[in-house]
């Protein structure tokens, strides 16, 4: 079986704080990352020598934050069962004297499904909760003076899904965290050949236990059994599974690599004179 394919989508980003949106364009400059608090929007940092652009937010002096970054309108181009990969790192905040309550050590994720492209400016009513992010590991001061990242890495999904598109959003109330990477993807099962049939890519299903029965086209030179056509199942996961049918190579054909080819005239005649002679040096009975 082929394997399952996962099929990314493409986004912008708007950053709002205070009540107010601001477009965030996707350049950015070298500059200090230590999650001071106070700082907000967009930063670069190095990790192992590479490069790292995060969106950060560290506003853990004041209660009551309600700062936002919202992706912009992302074309769900079929799919029906969104994944949404979020890499980031938090603080812990014991490790930031004197904030006390203030400090929070989770984010919101959230979606508002549309037709179109909501605009920079998109009410907060609008969005549902997906999930409250947690960290599995926070950082500390200690961390930052030895230059160590602590990457958290969670999966959150969506579906079914009706509109044509959607928004996500990240709601900070009061933490010092830095999304890394976010990667929002469905998954398909790619186009294969099973027993001489071409089955097209398909869009795997929002639920678990749903199969998607997709029927086959038999390959050149070949002819569908009429008594079981070819057929296969799309997982949710993007795997073909349960082949039921086949198609078989026409007359003057045989079977190659997932294609009928045209039989070797000199092959078939050396075969059949090879079974001749066998057929006739058999020891008959007296």
């Amino acid at each position: 079986m082929e394997p399952s394919q996962n099929n990314w989508l493409q986004t912008g980003w708007i950053w709002r704080q205070g009540g107010q949106r601001i477009f965030i364009e996707l350049q950015f400059t070298l500059r200090d990352c230590n999650s001071i608090p106070g700082v907000s929007g967009s930063c670069k940092e190095t990790f192992n020598l590479l490069p790292i652009r995060t969106y950060q937010v560290c506003n853990v002096m004041e209660p009551s934050q309600n700062n936002w970054l919202q992706t912009g309108w992302i074309w769900r181009q079929g799919g029906q069962r969104i994944f949404i990969e979020l890499q980031f790192t938090l603080r812990d905040c014991n490790s930031i004297p004197g904030v006390s309550g203030s400090c929070k050590e989770t984010f919101n994720l959230l979606y508002a499904e549309s037709d179109w492209d909501l605009g920079r400016v998109t009410r907060e009513d609008r969005y549902s909760k997906i999930d409250t992010i947690a960290a599995d590991e926070s950082f500390t001061q200690g961390d930052l003076g030895e230059r160590k990242m602590k990457l958290n890495t969670e999966v959150r999904e969506i579906g079914h899904l009706n509109r044509k598109g959607f928004h996500l959003a990240f709601q900070d109330v009061g933490a010092c965290v830095a999304l890394v990477s976010v990667r929002v993807y469905y998954k398909r099962c790619l186009s294969t050949v099973q027993n001489l049939a071409v089955f097209p890519d398909t869009v795997a299903e929002a639920a678990f236990s749903t199969l998607v029965e997709v029927r086959g086209s038999c390959v050149n030179n070949s002819e569908v059994d009429t008594d079981s056509p070819p057929r296969m199942h799309c997982s949710a996961e993007g795997e073909w599974l349960v082949p039921i049918g086949k198609c078989s190579c026409s007359a003057g054909y045989e079977e190659g690599h997932s294609s009928c080819e045209v039989i070797n005239r000199t092959k078939q005649k050396k075969q059949t004179s090879r079974s001749k002679e066998d057929t006739e040096n058999m020891p008959t009975d007296k």
